[in-house]
Formats: C-alpha cells, sequence, structure tokens
C-alpha cells in the first residue's frame, strides 16, 4: 500500500474547499482534530487532568 502524496492532498483539499467552503475550513478540521483527540485519550483510558481533580476533590 503507497502512502499519499501531494498530488493526492492537492485534489482532497480542493474538494474540501468545493464541499464546505474556505471559511468552513478551519471549524471542520478543529473538530476532527478533536474527534481523533478523544478517541485516542478512550482508547487509552485516561482521564483528563480537570476530571482527576474533580475527583480528589
Amino acid at each position: 500500500m503507497r502512502s499519499i502524496g501531494l498530488p493526492e492532498l492537492l485534489v482532497i483539499l480542493g474538494i474540501a474547499v468545493l464541499l464546505f467552503g474556505g471559511r468552513k475550513i478551519p471549524e471542520v478540521a478543529k473538530g476532527l482534530g478533536e474527534g481523533i483527540r478523544n478517541f485516542k485519550t478512550a482508547l487509552k483510558g485516561d482521564e483528563k487532568p480537570d476530571e482527576a481533580e474533580k475527583k480528589q476533590a
């Protein structure tokens, strides 16, 4: 399986701009990043620092 190269990334970016518009792209990327971060922490079983502090108090 080969990796995604520059031409493929440009095509994906172009399609994203057409679908969401230039102003929505940062919001979509932020939501995607938060979703990935939540998924990773759920797999690890780590708690958020603020949740750990609430349990100690």
